[in-house]
């Protein structure tokens, strides 16, 4: 047993239900957030651009619009989660330590502190897994794992 099967063999084990409740939050929040990039694209592409880092400006917006759209609703509904999280990691990693945290480390500066919140989740969900209310878990009844 590899390290990564020993880590979903652990979350598996050491998953309360309470916590597919907020698994499935956590997915509705970020497939939220992704409907308000795209109807506002203008203002993430300022936000990208504020950080001053040499990236295709256009291409982040379409990946960060892209992946909180897909990844949310795969993360509610537990299909593929370690892999709709790990593609929401980079952006919310660059949204705390890149794009927020230039507006100042204050209680004022609430998409900061929204951010630190659904990082940590994301983290969380990364090692638990999706949990016994997710379509990845009833694949795997399916199939005898």
């Amino acid at each position: 047993m590899n390290v990564i099967e020993k880590i979903e063999h652990w979350g598996d084990t050491h998953h309360p239900r309470w916590l597919d409740i907020l698994r499935i939050a956590l997915g509705i929040v970020i497939f939220l957030k992704g409907v308000t990039f795209l109807s506002n694209t203008e203002s993430l592409r300022r936000l990208i651009e504020e950080t001053h880092i040499q990236i295709y400006t256009w291409g982040a917006v379409h990946y960060v619009a892209f992946s909180h759209l897909v990844g949310g609703i795969l993360i509610a509904i537990g299909l593929l989660t370690r892999v709709a999280i790990g593609f929401q990691l980079p952006i919310l990693f660059g949204a705390v330590f890149f794009v927020n945290i230039t507006q100042g480390l204050s209680f004022l500066n609430s998409e900061l502190w929204i951010s630190i919140v659904i990082l940590m989740l994301l983290i969380v969900f990364f090692v638990v897994g999706s949990g016994p209310y997710s379509l990845d878990h009833q694949m795997r009844q399916r199939k005898g794992y």
